[in-house]
């Protein structure tokens, strides 16, 4: 059974990020970096490149070349198609971070649902019974940490944008 979540409005989304930035820079500082934990949140790279537009220094993170890197050096086999939802990155990043959270047949979970052209319209349930699309198997702690490595490295490359000659 797949738990359901509390979500938000794209217009919401964008009203957020925008009043964060508002009041992130009339204290002070003159950037944000909007950090992305979710691959569905498509809206913020239109948030980012609209407030760049109206002059607002804005960058979002990470980037998917930073996804790229950050997959490579952790060793990842399965496909950012292939691993969409609680499969082997996720996974390991929780093996890392929060080991007590992973269910104890995490191994045993993987479940490939590769064609998913009508995800949008017909969502997650018509894909996968238990919520995952991916392979959790091949997880392991080590890689998570990998992973976050090279991602505290890409993050700090964002940073440097920012950064007064």
């Amino acid at each position: 059974m797949i738990d359901h979540a509390a979500s938000i409005s794209a217009r919401t989304l964008h009203a957020i990020v925008t009043d964060v930035y508002a009041s992130v820079t009339r204290s002070g500082p003159t950037a944000l970096v909007v950090v992305n934990g979710h691959g569905g949140n498509y809206v913020l790279s239109n948030v980012v490149q609209e407030g760049n537009a109206e002059d607002r220094r804005m960058a979002l993170f990470p980037s998917r070349e930073d996804w790229n890197e950050a997959r490579a050096a952790a060793g990842l086999t399965s496909s950012m198609h292939e691993d969409m939802r609680a499969g082997e990155l996720e996974t390991f990043l929780l093996l890392h971070a929060y080991l007590d959270v992973i269910r104890a047949d995490y191994e045993s979970a993987d479940w490939i649902s590769d064609d998913r052209r009508h995800l949008l319209t017909k969502g997650m349930q018509t894909y996968t019974d238990s919520g995952v699309i991916g392979r959790p198997s091949l997880a392991t702690a080590e890689k998570g940490k990998a992973l976050l490595d090279s991602l505290t490295t890409g993050f700090n490359e964002a940073l440097s944008l920012f950064a007064k000659p």
